[in-house]
């Protein structure tokens, strides 16, 4: 199943995403994609979106400005509301698309993308169905979460180095860069037991580890779950019990502030989610999901 590779602007920068037309005919109902915290639409999302796309419907897979295909200088660098507006930028394009019923449209986000989903599809209002997998709902909780797993003296140490990019990113200079993923007691944006493999696998190769350090200043900032009551179009959120990285209980409460959602449980952990038989669990349930509130 080969997709197209199409671009869009989302504020002067073009950003590009693999097009997936879907089986059957015309025109589909159509699944936006996005994936997390500094990962790319080449990083274990084929699996989703060929299943989608092999039950009719079309699916649209990008990157966010900065990472990946599209552009954005410089590389690597995360701001949340930046992703947001890459979301209702791409909502825009898919709606003009020939062959898309735009009165037919998902939002499917994973881990911080399933948080960005939540944001997006709150200020757009008029998306039709939301899929948050393993989503992170609270910056907040997640940081809190980290000092739980690390200590404060990581948590410190990380915020440090977002101080140092921080100032870079204001003077002009080039980012300072820590890893997206590391060992326990490193430096890195996650650093659970499971993170550094799990996040590592999903990584084919031209990914890099990284991203920009200043992350750490806005991360606690971005809180999706306070614009869950918002969120009126239904939605599913998946999540593992034993996740280290999005905070089940902050998941749960954006569940229940959403009017339509309904939750999923899968007793596995993070990272665990995108392959195997939690990877297929997961996809039952999300393509009967869409059956009842997309249709096919």
């Amino acid at each position: 199943m080969q997709p197209q590779d199409l671009s869009f602007d989302s504020h002067g920068i073009t950003c590009r995403g693999y097009f997936y037309t879907g089986v059957g005919q015309g025109p589909r109902p159509c699944i936006i994609m996005g994936h997390g915290f500094a990962a790319t639409r080449d990083c274990g999302l084929a699996p989703f979106a060929e299943a989608f796309a092999a039950a009719g419907y079309s699916v649209f897979v990008f990157d966010y400005r900065h990472f990946g295909a599209s552009g954005g200088e410089p590389r690597q660098v995360l701001v949340p509301a930046r992703e947001v507006e890459d979301w209702l930028a791409a909502l825009a394009f898919v709606r003009g698309l020939a062959g898309v019923r735009s009165d037919a449209i998902c939002l499917w986000g994973t881990s911080f993308g399933g948080g960005l989903v939540t944001v997006a599809a709150a200020r757009d209002g008029n998306v039709q169905a939301v899929i948050a997998q393993c989503p992170m709902m609270d910056g907040l909780a997640s940081v809190q979460a980290a000092l739980g797993y690390g200590g404060l003296w990581q948590v410190l140490r990380l915020s440090a180095h977002g101080a140092v990019d921080t100032v870079r990113g204001l003077v002009g200079a080039s980012p300072h860069y820590v890893a997206s993923a590391g060992k326990p007691g490193e430096v890195a944006a996650m650093t659970a037991h499971d993170c550094y493999d799990g996040y590592t696998a999903l990584l084919p190769p031209g990914v890099p580890n990284k991203v920009a350090a200043r992350f750490a200043a806005t991360l606690m900032l971005f809180r999706p779950v306070r614009v869950a009551a918002q969120v009126r179009c239904p939605a599913l959120l998946l999540l593992c019990e034993t996740d280290t990285v999005a905070p089940v209980a902050a998941a749960e409460k954006a569940a229940a502030r959403m009017p339509q959602a309904e939750v999923r449980r899968y007793p596995v952990g993070h990272f665990d989610i995108y392959q195997g038989e939690a990877r297929a669990q997961s996809l039952r349930d999300q393509l009967e999901f869409l059956g009842r509130h997309l249709g096919g």
